[in-house]
């Protein structure tokens, strides 16, 4: 099951650099579980039908021009009311300076006020980019995650397999690893898989009869990377006598994660196989059918019309 969990205030104040202006007790474990930004103008006048909470306040130069217009007192009731619904935080764009009425109804109801000096629209646009990454639903599944020629590869399979050490021969290869043992698994909001390892054991691998390594240290920064896309999943099985496997690949599989379908191929293995070379192959043909060229129909069409004017040779009408 998918996780949809928030994104402690913490988080935001250090990755947008924001001021804090007013902080009560534990403001920055506070969460934010909605991956949108409101701008309260309506609200500043009285209307909060339809009012999210859940969201984090912004107020911009229209907001700031229409307080201006008001007297000390209503400025006042505005904000008592504004701060009553306790939304996550209410944030200053531009560096404007909030009003001593506000700062009074903040303390009154431990109301975290931020400030930015990023423009209005940009800070919005910013965070609402980053909370619905963020907050997009997340799954945790076991294996391998590489990226080949460009190409996210999820390898799959069970424990002994063979997935870490494939892995590692890719990496030789020159290709990167993300992720060994466990892949943090999130769709973000283009409707793409897009796969990190756990930050314990990010860039580690364990191979057996070896033990844990650690990827970035032995081959360089060039040999690990921070996410990826899943573009495929290959699953890895034992090899199994008088099972067929698919020699054409005229017929497509597909794994459904997160309610995405990606692409998917069963590997069998046994001994002389060079699976980091048959992987590497997989992700270039994987790559050539997203370009539009399928070579398993093509030489199915081939087939078909050679024997279609084979049979009319045989058969004039």
């Amino acid at each position: 099951m998918a996780n949809q969990t928030g994104i402690k205030l913490g988080t935001i104040i250090d990755k947008f650099h924001l001021d804090v202006l007013y902080g009560p007790e534990g403001y920055r474990e506070r969460l934010l579980t909605i991956e949108d930004v409101n701008r309260p103008g309506l609200q500043l006048t009285g209307f909060f039908d339809y009012f999210d909470r859940e969201r984090m306040q912004l107020l911009g130069l229209v907001e700031i021009s229409y307080l201006e217009g008001i007297s000390p007192e209503k400025r006042a009731a505005v904000f008592d009311t504004l701060f009553s619904y306790h939304t996550p935080a209410v944030m200053f764009a531009r560096g404007l300076k909030p009003y001593p009425e506000c700062m009074e109804m903040a303390k009154k109801h431990q109301q975290v006020i931020l400030s930015t000096q990023e423009n209005t629209a940009n800070i919005m646009s910013t965070l609402i980019a980053y909370l619905r990454t963020a907050l997009s639903p997340t799954i945790t599944r076991h294996g391998v995650l590489v990226e080949v020629y460009g190409e996210g590869v999820m390898l799959a399979g069970e424990s002994g397999i063979g997935k870490s050490e494939t892995a590692i021969e890719l990496v030789k290869r020159g290709h990167r690893l993300i992720a060994d043992d466990a892949i943090e698994i999130r769709r973000n909001p283009s409707g793409g898989l897009v796969g990190t390892a756990p930050e314990l054991i990010r860039y580690y691998m364990e191979l057996r009869g070896i033990g844990v390594v650690d990827v970035r240290r032995l081959f360089g920064m060039s040999a690990v990377k921070f996410d990826s896309a899943i573009d495929m999943v290959i699953e890895m099985e034992n090899w199994k006598d008088g099972k067929v496997y698919d020699r054409l690949g005229a017929d497509e599989h597909f794994t459904t994660l997160l309610d995405v379908r990606v692409p998917t191929l069963t590997i069998p293995v046994r001994p002389g196989r060079n699976l980091a070379v048959v992987i590497e192959v997989a992700a270039m043909n994987n790559r050539n059918k997203k370009m539009g060229c399928n070579d398993a129909l093509e030489l199915a069409m081939q087939v078909d019309s050679h024997i279609d004017r084979e049979y009319l040779e045989l058969n004039p009408q």
